[in-house]
């Protein structure tokens, strides 16, 4: 709420039990369900009852179908009972694409998954957690020299927009700095991202 109020930002933030959903809803504008989470119906109900953006988080061990679901229990709860696009939309449901388990310890984006989740929603691309090595010596790894060129992939498909992590010094951050850009290389891949769109007629 801090950071809200001094600096005017957006908030978003996780979302790990029901019971956070209403406090957190007063302040967030996004309310983010952890991939890990995604089918827990008191969570995504709880959510989709506060008034703010419900970003679900496509689990790393489902297909881009199964997806339908999540979105589903959401607008009935808001009182829409037609899953697409344009509802979701409406209803600020979005998707968040972050790769799918790939054998052990490694995750692999299918970019046909971009296409098949906008049958439902509108999708984020999560370009860090995208490039995660999980469970690597007791902690989630990464490489970060991915992160630029799949999120310039995904702004080729044609996603509604792209979650990023990232830090001054990602060494030092507390969670998660082996996938995150420096903040200096995120604005070279903002900058190509934007250089996409336009070249492709993307809004």
């Amino acid at each position: 709420q801090e950071i809200k109020e001094q600096f005017g930002y957006k908030v978003v933030t996780d979302i790990h039990e029901s019971y956070q959903a209403a406090p957190a809803g007063e302040i967030m504008d996004i309310l983010q369900i952890p991939a890990f989470l995604c089918r827990q119906t008191d969570l995504l109900v709880a959510a989709a009852k506060t008034p703010a953006i419900i970003n679900i988080k496509k689990g790393q061990f489902l297909a881009a179908d199964a997806m339908k679901h999540p979105v589903e229990k959401i607008l009935n709860t808001r009182g829409i009972f037609e899953v697409n696009y344009e509802n979701s939309e409406k209803a600020g449901v979005w998707l968040c694409e972050r790769g799918n388990t790939f054998g052990y310890g490694a995750l692999v984006v299918d970019m046909r998954n971009l296409l098949l989740l906008k049958q439902y929603a509108p999708v984020i691309f999560d370009a860090t957690h995208s490039v995660q090595i999980p469970s690597t010596g007791g902690t989630t790894g990464g490489n970060s020299s991915f992160v630029p060129y799949m999120a310039k992939a995904a702004a080729a498909v044609g996603v509604d927009g792209f979650f990023f992590e990232t830090h001054i010094d990602p060494s030092v951050a507390k969670s998660d700095g082996p996938n995150m850009l420096k903040i200096e290389d995120l604005y070279k891949t903002v900058s190509d991202i934007f250089a996409i769109q336009d070249a492709l007629g993307y809004n």
